[in-house]
């Protein structure tokens, strides 16, 4: 670790980079700005903006469904009632005519006013208010080498599942005609972005989250022209205003996410009118 946090300060020579909190925070920074990234890619294809959204809103649940049965680990309690959710979600889409935004707004509706009656009713809800926010400059070295974990999963899942889920994304039909299990891949990567979510959410915030994985990607799409460069733009997006966002907070004494956000959401108006120029 420590030779990774040199090869920092030489590449940010930064007097904030004697400090280890923001040393951690760069790192953890560059781990999950590419998963954030691609995954967005994918999701903005699927037009599945709506349930990352839902997903973060409802995060306090998860943390409630712990509370509930006792657990301790609470990123633990998250990560089941985001498998639940994505699985039961997905279940009740695929057989009801309603609008896919309809079925997960009435689940996110569900799932949130649970999870804050049940903080509610134990008294607990000030003590996970920071959930709404984040506070990326909380993490620790031994939660770096976890979001490590997490990178180089969503990297393989990327490799041997992006086609699949490309195919599936364009023409439902035509996946199936190749063979591929359109309802298989959409609870898999459904269920992986919830899981992504939930691990991310104490630094990122439940606010913030859904931002941080769409912005990217939609500012990506506004100048790319083919698949390559709507990921490359994408990854680039993220962990450039992930980074400058990051120093600004520093030095400006704001907020670290929503100063990301602003920053990623002026990108994608920039981008924007680049692309509305260019027609």
């Amino acid at each position: 670790m420590e030779t990774i946090y040199n090869i920092m300060e030489n590449i940010l020579p930064f007097d904030f980079m004697s400090y280890a909190f923001m040393r951690n925070s760069i790192l953890a920074i560059f781990l999950t700005s590419p998963v954030f990234a691609l995954l967005g890619t994918m999701i903005v294809n699927k037009r599945m903006a709506f349930f990352s959204d839902a997903m973060g809103h409802s995060a306090l649940t998860g943390i409630a469904v712990g509370v509930v049965f006792g657990f301790t680990n609470h990123s633990l309690s998250m990560i089941i009632f985001a498998i639940i959710f994505s699985v039961l979600l997905n279940f009740v889409k695929d057989r009801t005519t309603y609008g896919t935004d309809t079925i997960i707004s009435v689940f996110a509706s569900i799932a949130m006013s649970l999870g804050l009656a049940i903080l509610a009713a134990k008294g607990t809800f000030n003590k996970y208010s920071s959930y709404l926010i984040g506070d990326i400059l909380s993490i620790t070295g031994d939660e770096i080498i976890y979001l490590f974990i997490v990178f180089i999963l969503v990297i393989i899942l990327w490799l041997f599942t992006y086609n699949k889920l490309n195919a599936e994304s364009i023409n439902r039909t035509l996946a199936r005609s190749k063979g591929i299990n359109g309802k298989l891949y959409d609870y898999m990567f459904s269920a992986f972005v919830a899981v992504i979510i939930m691990l991310s959410i104490r630094w990122i915030g439940v606010l913030l989250i859904n931002s941080l994985i769409i912005l990217p990607a939609a500012s990506s799409r506004n100048i790319a022209s083919n698949t390559r460069q709507y990921h490359f733009w994408s990854v680039m997006f993220s962990i450039i205003m992930g980074i400058a966002g990051l120093i600004i907070s520093y030095y400006e004494k704001i907020p670290t996410g929503p100063m990301i956000v602003l920053l990623l959401g002026t990108t994608f108006m920039i981008t924007f009118i680049i692309h509305a120029l260019k027609k």
